[in-house]
């Protein structure tokens, strides 16, 4: 798999090396030079130093054969603008672009364009943490279309003793895995649940504080 990435900064460096440590071909963008041959140095990636958001550069890093491309620089219009042109003329099939305004994440996608924002998803999980604490994980996937969230029940827990049939869930969400005494579950219907059941659900953004209000009674 082929990413290409442009930006800088630590962000870009660590994502770089996890990247190639699962063995993907990566190519990063960075406009200044003293970066670009530290970059170099650090990583087993091909650096190109230019302007991403110039189709020439795009060119230059082998957008044509790209599998994805991820742009994370400072500035909001470059990312959208990166990611329309690997999209548009090199027919990259998946660009996500970094949002460093939360509110222009739904204006990316409105555009075409996978937009993500580190501030609505830390916001989320510290908001998450404080408001309960039996809330040990809360993950957003598919850019941050569905939440995974893993929740400890006690023995206030509303559902603790209940058949997993017994339960009304609300519409689009599921308990997908549940871990008693560290051994994971595929429930069913007919699954009782108890307390210290460590529950993985999977939910909507918009019904995910009612699904945790049906295992943990308390008001999101």
């Amino acid at each position: 798999m082929k990413v290409l990435i442009v930006g800088g900064g630590n962000t870009l460096y660590f994502l770089s090396r996890n990247f190639t440590a699962r063995g993907y071909q990566v190519v990063i963008i960075n406009r200044n030079q003293e970066e670009c041959v530290q970059l170099a140095r650090q990583l087993s990636a091909m650096v190109v130093c230019g302007d991403g958001s110039d189709a020439g550069i795009l060119r230059e890093a082998g957008a044509m054969d790209a599998d994805a491309v991820l742009s994370i620089t400072p500035n909001d219009q470059d990312n959208l603008v990166i990611c329309q042109l690997a999209s548009r003329i090199f027919g990259v099939p998946r660009t996500v672009a970094l949002a460093n305004d939360p509110d222009n994440a739904e204006i990316f996608e409105k555009l075409g364009v996978s937009g993500f924002s580190t501030t609505s998803i830390v916001g989320s999980l510290i908001e998450q943490r404080a408001s309960l604490e039996q809330i040990t994980n809360l993950l957003p996937v598919g850019e941050g279309r569905v939440n995974v969230t893993e929740i400890i029940l006690d023995d206030d827990s509303p559902v603790v003793g209940k058949l997993l049939k017994d339960i009304n869930l609300p519409e689009n969400a599921l308990v997908a895995v549940v871990i008693r005494d560290n051994r994971p579950i595929v429930p069913r219907g007919a699954n009782d649940l108890l307390s210290g059941d460590r529950i993985v659900l999977i939910t909507l953004p918009e019904n995910h504080g009612p699904v945790l209000k049906v295992f943990t009674g308390e008001r999101m």
